[in-house]
């Protein structure tokens, strides 16, 4: 049995709530079971330590650091690349600001400045403009882009676009980050590697327990100094998880398996918002690129209710707004009743 032939389990429920939904499969419970393990905190865990060697070589850095959550990777990334009082230029929408609780001020003291984005791209030239360098106002610290842009419905920032937001970093002595909880998916969508995403930027994070599906996890990667720095923040933040191999079995099954099946998922979830659009719901089609669904539907919490009594589940974010999200235990056959239930 391998991870892309296992079924999802329970199969008469439909979760399109999020691609962090997914289980375990036997096999990769197998692998948690029998991962050789040590006290990460001391650096000796021997399948943390292969995980990641794994994932700095495959988006092309020098080490990277496990930790329990994006959030962790990506608060961890800000802390080591700011000082207090400055600001981190981010797209409006950002992850880091919408769904981290206000840890970039909380933490590492900085706040945001946002710019537009457009299907969640910015415009470089408005990166550019939002840099401060007046001794009135507080500095920029650091840039960061989100790919996919999880709020924007997971669009992707094209490689030419992160190429000029490179030039502008660089040109201002800026470090770049990337918050890369569905990089894999933004790799898949532009039909390259996952280095390839990754190479313009300092640090990278990458979460693991999207739809790359493990159970828990995410990967934060750069440069060998700052991640020395990073791990005293992972600290800081909680996150020393001592016999680690445990879960870390686990992302490696998902880091090598996982991306195989996100081309599927997207072509699902295509097929999905289609079917909304043909049943008179408003989806931008523009905006459905990888395995994420934001769809305009009046009354959605009634709704959202109504269909979880026939064994479907999604996300209503707002009076008027669902979200549907994609992810490998989502089969043909679950597609077709999920577009039996919703356009009913």
């Amino acid at each position: 049995m391998t991870f892309q032939d296992v079924q999802p389990v329970p199969t008469q429920r439909i979760d399109l709530r999020s691609d962090t939904v997914t289980v375990p499969t036997p096999e990769m419970r197998l692998a948690m079971a029998e991962a050789v393990v040590g006290d990460d905190v001391y650096g000796e865990d021997p399948t943390v330590n292969t995980l990641q060697s794994e994932v700095a070589r495959l988006l092309g850095k020098e080490a990277a650091l496990f930790m329990p959550s994006g959030s962790m990777t990506n608060q961890a990334a800000i802390a080591m690349h700011t000082s207090r009082g400055q600001e981190v230029i981010c797209a409006e929408g950002s992850h880091i600001y919408e769904w981290e609780l206000g840890m970039m001020a909380a933490f590492s003291g900085v706040v945001p400045r946002f710019v537009p984005a457009p299907l969640g791209v910015p415009d470089p030239q408005q990166v550019r403009r939002a840099v401060r360098r007046s001794i009135h106002q507080s500095p920029t610290g650091l840039i960061s882009l989100e790919n996919t842009h999880n709020k924007m419905g997971g669009t992707v920032i094209p490689l030419d676009v992160v190429a000029a937001i490179r030039t502008v970093a660089d040109e201002e002595g800026l470090p770049l980050h990337l918050d890369g909880a569905r990089m894999a998916n933004a790799a898949a969508a532009l039909g390259v590697s996952l280095a390839e995403v990754a190479a313009p930027f300092d640090s990278v994070s990458l979460c693991l327990s999207k739809g790359l599906g493990a159970p828990v996890g995410s990967v934060l990667a750069g440069a060998k100094a700052d991640l020395v720095r990073a791990h005293r923040y992972r600290k800081m933040l909680g996150g020393g998880m001592r016999q680690a191999g445990i879960l870390a079995a686990a992302g490696l099954m998902a880091l090598r398996d996982g991306p195989a099946r996100l081309a599927a998922d997207h072509a699902r979830t295509r097929k999905l918002a289609e079917a909304l659009v043909d049943a008179g719901y408003a989806v931008n089609l523009a905006a459905v690129q990888t395995n994420i669904i934001y769809a305009t539907i009046p009354d959605a919490q009634s709704k959202v209710e109504r269909w979880a009594e026939q064994g479907l589940l999604a996300s209503a974010l707002d009076i008027d707004s669902v979200r549907f999200v994609l992810h490998y235990q989502i089969t043909d056959e679950m597609l077709e009743r999920a577009v039996r239930v919703l356009t009913a």
